[in-house]
């Protein structure tokens, strides 16, 4: 993007795409807040999230591709263990992954306005990390939620990478996969750091790829071998960067 383009894309991104986006997550957020407990863990109060996340990748000129699908049974739970790459992870997984499904993310995230509530209200896992029952009571409750087809998707990492390069893998999602033995989907994201670093606000338009792995049976890993687990589903995503 030539000098001119890009001081033009920033004016547009102030003006135009920022205030639009926040319009767009407190309707979607309201929405939410409404339609999960009255409809939970249907299609329709899923909807909202989906357009917010599509609408946020088009008006920031990001497009999305997506390949892998076919390796998997619509009607399976999974884990989805994906890398943390920017806060378009969120909109990619959102916006095209199709699956109703549950996010394990940071307890200091149900502080944010607004979202927070939202993320509560669709029954999203919140783990502490610094309170050890508190974690097992969220794992606890993320694994009654896990049945008829409904996911979980998490990132292993904990936060966005600062580099670009992968991180080490936390083992919460895995102890949800080996206590329900339940598949760990391997999932990459790729070209997300190239389209907004973490501590920055200047959005580089371009294409995201999530790219799903073959399933990997948690079965063969039970009970002593978790940490093979969590190797080999590093290894799969780390392969597709």
């Amino acid at each position: 993007m030539s000098q001119k383009k890009s001081l033009l894309f920033v004016i547009y991104q102030w003006v135009l795409a920022f205030p639009i986006m926040l319009v767009i997550t407190t309707v979607v957020a309201l929405s939410t807040i409404l339609l999960s407990p009255l409809l939970p863990n249907s299609k329709l109060a899923y909807h909202p999230a989906k357009i917010w996340a599509r609408l946020s990748c088009y008006i920031s000129f990001v497009r999305v591709k997506i390949s892998g699908l076919e390796q998997l049974n619509p009607r399976q739970s999974y884990v989805f263990a994906l890398n943390h790459q920017s806060i378009f992870d969120i909109f990619v997984v959102y916006g095209w992954l199709p699956y109703i499904f549950k996010w394990m993310m940071k307890a200091e995230l149900r502080k944010i306005p607004l979202v927070g509530k939202a993320c509560e209200s669709a029954g999203h896992i919140f783990i502490n990390r610094s309170n050890p029952m508190a974690t097992k009571h969220s794992l606890d409750k993320a694994e009654a939620q896990l049945k008829n087809g409904i996911s979980l998707v998490v990132f292993p990492e904990g936060t966005r990478t600062k580099t670009g390069e992968m991180g080490v893998f936390k083992r919460g999602a895995f102890r949800v996969a080996t206590d329900l033995s339940l598949p760990i989907v391997p999932v990459t994201i790729r070209g997300s750091f190239d389209r907004l670093h973490r501590n920055s606000l200047h959005i580089i338009p371009g294409t995201i790829e999530l790219i799903i792995h073959q399933p990997i049976d948690a079965a063969p890993f039970l009970p002593d071998h978790t940490a093979e687990l969590i190797q080999k589903t590093w290894d799969e995503i780390h392969s597709a960067l």
